[in-house]
């Protein structure tokens, strides 16, 4: 009577072959289910112990994105066991084809998004770069979800060679178009990953100057020293040669001083010893040079160079206006006269020639 029932078919299989489907895919069911539980449970005990993170990415990639393919992997192997139909295969082909396609999308999306994350944590992205990041995951996921359902579509036998022809084709013509805003924009990846500057630098490109405001996909906004705002394209500032201040450890000063001809010599040979003490003697500067230089039309010029140890041009003013005033009170204590344009003039007696 038993054997009656399991050999009674429905829909081309057996009672008997129901119950072997039912029972494999519950084994299964049960099998993932322990290794879970007991598996990924270890693992998890294990990576909190670990200083490095990637074992607790890898294992949050096994239990959200691969135990879910593995149940339907389970259930697709069992029920392709079962005759079916090739109406009832093509669903299930189809749907196994959906479903694994959303799954290695989703695995790469959320592997790239990690190591880019990674990468620019390291990088100490500040809020303006955090948020052309997301920009730049969000231009990311668009191809990979295109490159995906083109795939997809692919294998369901959608003839898309002519789609991709028609892309192809219009994707020229836009490109052609658009070659400024796309020159633009790959500029903007050059400005992002190289970082030649960032929001805050104080730039010099040809006769512009000013502080970086703002980094867009298209335009770079520059705050100039007289308070208007300059819009550059993305493709005028990498094909330029920008000079960054906000990276110099140190600024070069170089600048002359003048005393007049009748200043003695003995004087003359003090005032690079004197120059050189008043500034070793000014907070954040480098002494490098003190020189009676040359023989000018109305004085005799000294060239002296300093260091200011720090980029900021307020403190570097700030530190010359010390300089100078430290080193007029030196030439007025011992009767040194700074030099300024003078002529003289010789006037001869006609009569003392005859």
């Amino acid at each position: 009577m038993i054997s009656e029932v399991f050999e009674k078919t429905v829909l081309q299989n057996t009672v008997l072959d129901y119950i072997i489907f039912l029972v494999s895919f519950l084994a299964g069911m049960v099998i993932i289910k322990i290794l879970k539980s007991v598996v990924i449970k270890r693992l998890k005990v294990w990576s909190e112990q670990s200083a490095t993170s990637i074992d607790d990415f890898l294992i949050k990639i096994v239990e959200s994105k691969l135990v879910p393919l593995l149940y339907f992997g389970v259930f697709y192997i069992t029920f392709k066991s079962l005759s079916m139909t090739e109406a009832v295969k093509r669903v299930v082909d189809v749907t196994g084809i959906i479903l694994l396609t959303f799954l290695i999308i989703r695995l790469i999306i959320v592997i790239i998004n990690y190591l880019l994350e990674t990468y620019f944590r390291k990088k100490s992205l500040d809020v303006t770069r955090q948020h052309n990041f997301r920009g730049i995951i969000t231009i990311v996921k668009v191809i990979i979800w295109g490159a995906g359902i083109t795939f997809l579509l692919d294998n369901l036998g959608f003839k898309i060679s002519a789609v991709i022809a028609g892309l192809g084709i219009g994707g020229i013509a836009v490109a052609l178009a658009a070659q400024t805003i796309l020159g633009d924009l790959f500029s903007y990846f050059v400005i992002f990953f190289d970082r030649p500057f960032e929001v805050g630098d104080f730039i010099i490109t040809g006769d512009y100057m000013g502080s970086i405001e703002h980094i867009g996909i298209k335009t770079t906004r520059v705050r100039s020293l007289g308070g208007e705002q300059l819009v550059f394209s993305n493709t005028d500032l990498t094909n330029s040669r920008i000079r960054n201040y906000k990276r110099m450890e140190k600024r070069r000063v170089l600048f002359s001083v003048g005393v007049v001809y009748q200043t003695s010599t003995e004087q003359v040979k003090e005032i690079p010893g004197i120059i050189r003490q008043v500034i070793e003697q000014v907070n954040d500067t480098v002494f490098d040079r003190a020189h009676f230089s040359s023989y000018g039309d109305f004085s005799l010029n000294f060239e002296i160079v300093y260091y200011v140890l720090s980029s900021d041009y307020n403190k570097y003013m700030d530190i010359q206006q010390e300089i100078n005033f430290q080193i007029k009170e030196e030439f007025e204590q011992r009767g040194i006269e700074f030099a300024y344009p003078t002529q003289t003039l010789f006037m001869e007696k006609p009569w003392e020639n005859s």
